[in-house]
């Protein structure tokens, strides 16, 4: 599986309640689920490069397979963990830096499009991208 390409988001689903249980106020909440967002994906071995893209920030990440390293979200909640494969689907396991609760982040390609589910407190989200 390639993750390899440039991804808009498509749709989300039940992206509001995620981010309500995150503690993401109702005014970022409804900015965020419009946000627009692009990812531009390239791997090169166990290194990827991820380029985020959306109406409030543009962003590079540069991480390698199984090696920690520290991430702010979009309203400013960091985050400190890795990502690793399990069998065809990219999973970061992430603890939040101001509260050691754990958010599980879980990329996989179906047909055409790259799922993108989170999971925190037993909440789950889905962000739903289309290949550009």
């Amino acid at each position: 599986m390639t993750f390899n390409g440039t991804w808009k988001v498509d749709r989300n689903v039940n992206y509001d309640k995620f981010m309500e249980k995150m503690g993401i106020n109702m005014v970022k909440r409804k900015f965020a689920a419009h946000d627009n967002l692009k990812l531009i994906i390239t791997q090169e071995g166990n290194k990827f490069i991820v380029k985020e893209s959306s109406t409030f920030r543009n962003i590079e990440v540069v991480f390698e397979l199984g090696v920690n390293f520290n991430y702010s979200l979009a309203d400013g909640t960091e985050l400190s963990g890795n990502w690793t494969f399990e069998g065809d689907k990219l999973v970061g396991k992430f603890k939040r830096v101001d509260n050691g609760n754990e958010l599980i982040a879980v990329r996989e390609i179906i047909g055409d499009e790259l799922n993108q589910t989170y999971t925190y407190e037993g909440v789950e989200a889905k962000r739903i991208f289309k290949k550009e």
